[in-house]
């Protein structure tokens, strides 16, 4: 066997991965004139990262490694298949329409970096437990089961919230309501709570294996959680949402919008 790749090759590999799968996307919007399309294979980006780390890096803890890539794998395509899914037959995103008509022209062009690239380099940032946590030889300990734990949870908590709205969706008669009910009732947005939950679990994996050593690695939770808040997830979907659904601001000025809790005014 040849000498073990260091640790920034195996990194750069990873970032390779993003690239290679996120330029194919690209290819597939330009012949569909759908950017959108990036969200379907977004997670599928960090899963090949994930991967990629996997089979590249020595293996001196592979029960963690297999672990994180199990957990990868559970959540990148269970949120790849709810995308498309979800988006199957609806076109274009509306924020990424937004996006097409403020570039123009040569938007096709232009994405390959505004939307595709900006994408694989996110994705390859969010990876970071992985490489820290699949690089680390400490053995699996009472940390990692908390890490576990967490990810798992957050995996079933925004897959039950998914579905959840999907139902509520595909019952005709709530069209124009808000969905307050089941994990809606407690935070307006449980697929963001679930998804930080997930990306906080592995960073603990991380720390389990690496030690403070790992600790680098919290800049994915810290970035996903900050997409979620205050940039492509809350903030974004609520902009003008009360002006567009006047019942959405009593949902807002009841529930919580990313913690979950009662009701404001509900009996304790």
């Amino acid at each position: 066997m040849g000498e073990n790749p260091g640790f920034m090759t195996v990194s750069l590999a990873g970032l390779a991965a993003t690239a290679v799968l996120a330029f194919a996307t690209w290819l597939a919007s330009l012949a569909r004139r759908d950017a959108s399309l990036i969200d379907r294979v977004w997670s599928l980006c960090i899963l090949a990262a994930a991967g990629t780390y996997f089979f590249l890096l020595p293996p001196q803890a592979s029960a963690r490694a297999l672990c994180m890539l199990l957990i990868a794998a559970a959540w990148a395509v269970r949120l790849s298949a709810f995308i498309s899914w979800r988006n199957w037959g609806h076109g274009e995103d509306r924020r990424y329409r937004q996006i097409r008509e403020r570039n123009q022209p040569n938007f096709g062009l232009k994405s390959l970096y505004l939307v595709f690239g900006l994408q694989a380099v996110l994705a390859w940032i969010v990876s970071a437990p992985f490489l820290a946590g699949m690089s680390a030889g400490a053995a699996m300990n009472a940390l990692d089961a908390i890490g576990i734990a967490l990810a798992v949870f957050g995996i079933a908590f925004e897959s039950i919230g998914d579905a959840q709205m999907a139902r509520f969706k595909a019952n005709v008669a709530n069209k124009g309501q808000v969905m307050d009910r089941g994990l809606w009732r407690y935070t307006r947005h449980p697929n963001y709570f679930g998804e930080a939950c997930v990306w906080w679990g592995l960073w603990l994996m991380a720390m389990a294996g690496a030690g403070w050593g790992g600790a680098w690695a919290a800049v994915s939770p810290v970035l996903m959680t900050v997409l979620l808040l205050k940039v492509s997830g809350v903030s974004l979907l609520e902009k003008d949402i009360g002006e567009r659904r006047p019942a959405y601001r009593d949902y807002i000025a009841r529930t919580n919008a990313f913690l979950p809790g009662l009701s404001r005014g509900e009996p304790r």
